[in-house]
């Protein structure tokens, strides 16, 4: 794999340029990458900078984890709408694979670690079928390595299987996974099994070394080998570890009940490799109960010793965490009876429980040094757990068998911690703070499965040990306290009454400007929460409930300045200029709250201020989404209701929205084209210049060119379509449109762009302007409807005809798709209208599809030929079912004003892609407000038709209408008042 070294130097230097503190050297260097990165050999590129000694250790780990990236995104994958194009060239492809298991036993291990996950993900697709050299190489080198006592090289060759097979995990069990899955344990089991006991052979030979660094690889090696038997034992219990389960299980326990001297201890090495055999422990005891039983008590006895055991490691936290999770499976179980005595109980909780609820020095080191992550793991549930959350777990397990024991004891529990609190506060908040905690995790909460555990009287706890912490005079003390008070508040806001939480909102508000981060955050977070609270509400008379917001603007009014004004304020403290939690209330409290006057001027000053200052760097795609969505939802409260207001927001917004454009701050152009589209929507005919410049901008096929702009793009179209209809009549602008709609529709990933662009022409657009060119349109969309017939596909095509039938009549409809073809209209309605009508989504579309369909039933000269009985029976049972289909599924109706803008998926990197911002977008328009009841339209349109020829359509409906589609006919007849003659 030769790759020129002046290639490699400027890839270093690219690399070292996107840690640049200069914007302009940093975009720069990052489009260069970007635009390399569509040539072929930049993958090899990439893995020969990974694996260059003479190149920084830094541009090697960027290199590597920017390989790793390229391969998860281009690596060749068996999908349907899969672009061929973005694909990686098969032939770089074929040079990854010879040379990458290599590299990656000489990389460094920051870097092995990159690599052995791009191993992974190419493997995820070629691996075994196309790439049936791996797996042999692997076992091929870990002999090698084994028997040449090299236990690096086997570290390196275990840490590649690991990722390799890291798939059997959380997988859907199929025919195919377990074909692979044989596969891999016929290769790999026995030499799993013979590196594993000849490993922890020597791990028992050096037992005694005092030195951590001699022993670490060793351990490292049994812990990799614990991790490969975890994923290989996902799926179903293999022949050969149950055969083997004996030797495994001995080690196991050896592991876990070998004590290794204190400087080996404390190096961390010995309590990974326990945590790594609980976590086999647990998947045993979960999935293969049955032939584990055996062992059971012995584990149990052996973790339980673990727990009690004093130790300096620094993985301890890790380990009691799984520890305890095997524990608390075991109490969920059969098996709870070894749990089962009054003595054992009490121990759980005095001995396992309480010592990990209260709050540790490394806990308190945490909040102070690095806020997000302990929001994170105390509030969020994140994927590392925590020592609080383990141990109340296990008492929760508990109380599965024993809730009144589990009760008495947790009760009590916490009127002891609160006594001590109580008897010293200065020193003793912990003990609040854990008993606090331990209600919050046991107690039940509206919506929540499996009940919860009765400790405290709710109401007498919140009135004597929550209210006072709010409304305390030093506010500003014990913040770990408070910032778990609060979290009780956002826990439990469903069971405070509207006028408690109204009542304690000024409280809440003033901890928004508290100088900790995670204080400050809290607060806001159990404001947005509050905020988006809903009840469910029983609809009168019909067999549908809603869930409509319990908090509205009058209720929020009166407090919504000083809320805003405190956001504000904390936005400037230290490490929250880009807080995702203040900003997300800030979104929310504006969305909802009626707004106007001096705080609307200084609101969205701020806001483009700090949108100005993100534009420098975007690295924080939460903060940034909320930031966008909290100006659209300044633009859409107060903007609608005060229309002099628009000129404030053009000038505010303008040049930073420009700036956008004009700086390529890719990741901000979806926002700012629906912000753009905003203001267009609110703007009045004549739209100024700077409105008609951009209007141009959006008529170029290079703006079109980003898949992550073109849902914002129609958007703004459809914004300038409603507002300038006529000026698509000048200067080619609409064949301009078209091009680009072919291009789009041409293109699975933006064909709901395509047909988005197409619905807008069709409403705003007059027949006189659109006639020239139906005919084109209808010829690229059935094109493209001979290679792509998937139901999103025929859907959207069954919607933009009913468009253009309720829109400009059945006879235009029918008569532009036969010019095409002569009777293709027939066809197109007998092979994809009537079998996918049905299968329409979206109260709009289903309206529009119901009544589009009615109107050809009853007004279409095609089917009301004699020759069409039965395409008109079958349209009509296709109605049917479709308008039946849509009472089953209404049993729940949602109000939806905005107040669920929707969280964008958070990632490891920033990826321009396009969110829509809830706050922007206006509810879609229902072209047929005539039409209350596509019901009542379809029963009296028929009974109207059938007065007109007596007696011909009832044995039309009898021969081609399913029975019970008829039952339901008849019962719309008879709700109605129509009668089909």
């Amino acid at each position: 794999m030769e790759v020129p070294p002046e290639m490699l130097d400027t890839l270093a230097g690219w690399f070292a340029q996107t840690l640049s503190p200069d914007a302009a050297a940093r975009r720069a260097a990052e489009q260069s990458l970007s635009s390399a990165a569509s040539t072929p050999g930049f993958a090899l590129a990439l893995l020969a900078l990974a694996s260059s000694p003479r190149h920084d250790l830094q541009a090697r780990l960027a290199a590597s984890v920017h390989f790793k990236n390229l391969l998860r995104r281009r690596w060749p994958k068996p999908s349907p709408d899969a672009d061929d194009a973005d694909h990686l060239p098969a032939n770089d492809c074929a040079i990854v694979k010879t040379h990458i298991l290599q590299l990656l036993l000489t990389a460094p291990p920051l870097i092995q670690k990159q690599l052995s996950e791009a191993l992974a993900a190419a493997a995820a697709t070629d691996f075994p079928a196309k790439w049936e050299s791996l797996l042999p190489s692997i076992v091929s080198s870990l002999g090698t390595a084994l028997s040449a006592g090299d236990v690096p090289a086997t570290n390196s060759l275990l840490a590649a299987a690991a990722s390799l097979f890291s798939r059997f995990r959380n997988v859907f069990d199929n025919n195919a996974l377990r074909i692979d899955l044989k596969y891999c344990l016929d290769s790999f089991a026995a030499p799993l099994l013979e590196v594993f006991l000849s490993t922890s052979r020597r791990l028992q030979a050096s037992a005694a070394a005092a030195n951590p660094l001699e022993v670490r690889p060793v351990f490292e090696c049994l812990r990799l080998c614990c991790e490969i038997f975890y994923s290989l034992n996902s799926v179903d219990l293999p022949e050969f570890f149950e055969d083997h389960m004996r030797e495994w299980m001995t080690e196991f326990r050896a592991f876990l009940t070998t004590s290794y001297p204190p400087p080996v201890e404390a190096d961390g090495a010995p309590d990974a490799l326990r945590a790594a055999v609980c976590d086999n422990l647990q998947l045993y005891m979960e999935k293969y109960e049955e032939e584990f039983r055996g062992y059971l008590k012995e584990f149990v006895e052996a973790v339980w010793g673990l727990l009690m055991a004093p130790t300096v490691s620094p993985s301890r936290g890790q380990l009691a965490v799984t520890a305890i999770r095997f524990l608390t499976t075991v109490a969920e179980s059969v098996h709870h009876a070894l749990f089962g005595s009054p003595e054992a109980m009490k121990q759980i909780c005095d001995s396992v429980v309480v010592p990990n609820l209260r709050l540790r020095d490394e806990d308190e080191e945490l909040f102070e040094m690095n806020w997000v992550e302990y929001v994170r793991r105390d509030s969020e549930g994140s994927d590392t757990d925590t020592l609080r959350r383990a141990a109340c777990r296990l008492l929760r397990g508990l109380a599965a068998n024993y809730r009144e024991q589990v009760a008495a004891l947790v009760s009590a529990q916490v009127q002891q911690m609160l006594a001590a609190y109580a008897a010293d506060r200065v020193n003793n908040w912990k003990e609040k703070d854990a008993a606090i905690y331990l209600v919050i995790t046991l107690m039940q909460k509206p919506g929540a499965t499996g009940g919860g555990v009765p400790v405290v009287d709710m109401e007498s706890f919140f009135t004597s040990v929550i209210v006072p912490e709010l409304q305390a005079p030093d506010w500003q003390s014990e913040p770990m306290l408070k910032a778990t008070v609060l979290r009780f508040l956002k826990e439990f806001k469903d069971q405070i009454p509207k006028a408690t939480a109204l009542a304690l909102l000024p409280s809440v508000t003033r901890f928004l400007t508290h100088e900790s981060n995670v204080v400050h955050s809290y607060a806001a977070v159990f404001i947005e929460n509050l905020l988006i609270t809903k009840d469910v509400v029983q609809v009168p008379g019909v067999n549908t409930v809603t869930r409509s917001p319990r908090y509205v603007a009058t209720d929020i009014n009166s407090f919504a300045q000083q809320i805003i004004e405190n956001l504000s304020k904390a936005l400037s403290f230290p490490e929250s200029h880009e807080n995702p939690y203040l900003m997300k209330c800030l979104m929310r409290v504006l969305g909802i709250a009626t707004i106007a006057g001096q705080i609307v001027h200084e609101i969205t000053a701020r806001l483009v201020g700090i949108l100005m200052e993100v534009c420098n760097n975007p690295k924080n795609p939460d903060f940034n989404h909320y930031l966008f969505e909290a100006l659209a939802a300044v633009i859409g409260q107060a903007g609608e209701k005060d229309p002099a207001l628009l000129p404030l927001f053009e000038a505010s917004l303008f040049p930073v929205l420009q700036r956008i454009l004009v700086e390529d701050i890719s990741e901000f152009w979806p926002y700012a084209f629906q912000i753009f589209a905003q203001l267009v929507n609110l703007s009045r005919p004549p739209l100024s210049q700077n409105y008609m410049q951009l209007f141009g901008v959006l008529l170029s096929n290079a703006t079109w060119d980003r898949p992550p702009c073109v849902p914002a793009l129609v958007r703004l179209l459809r914004a300038f379509l409603r507002k300038i209809p006529n000026e698509l009549n000048q200067e080619g602008r609409l064949p301009n449109i078209l091009v680009i709609f072919r291009s789009l529709v041409s293109r699975s990933s933006t064909e709901e762009s395509a047909f988005y662009m197409l619905n807008t022409l069709v409403e705003n657009v007059g027949f006189d302007i659109m006639n020239p060119y139906i005919s084109e349109i209808w010829s690229a969309l059935f094109t493209r409807l001979q290679t792509r017939q998937a139901v999103k596909f025929v859907n959207s095509l069954v919607v933009v005809m009913s468009l253009v039938l309720v829109k400009y009549g059945p006879g235009v409809l029918v008569s532009s798709v036969d010019t095409i073809q002569p009777n293709l209209f027939t066809t197109i309605l007998q092979r994809f209208w009537i079998p996918n009508l049905k299968f329409i989504k979206g109260s709009l579309e289903i309206k529009l599809t119901a009544v589009a369909s009615t109107k050809l039933l009853c007004e279409s000269a095609v089917l009301l030929d004699a020759a069409a009985a039965q395409s008109w029976g079958k349209l009509l049972d296709s109605i049917v079912t479709l308008l039946s289909r849509t009472d089953q599924n209404g049993a729940q109706q949602e109000q939806n004003d905005g107040a669920d803008a929707v969280d964008i998926q958070r990632t490891s990197g920033y990826s321009v892609s396009f969110v829509r911002l809830q706050y922007a977008g206006k509810s879609e328009d229902d072209l047929l407000k005539e039409v209350s009841d596509p019901k009542q339209f379809l029963v009296t349109s028929l009974a109207s038709l059938s007065a007109q020829s007596p007696g011909r359509f009832g044995p039309v409906i009898e021969q081609h209408v399913d029975p019970a589609n008829k039952s339901v006919l008849l019962q719309l007849c008879a709700a109605y008042n129509a009668n089909i003659v």
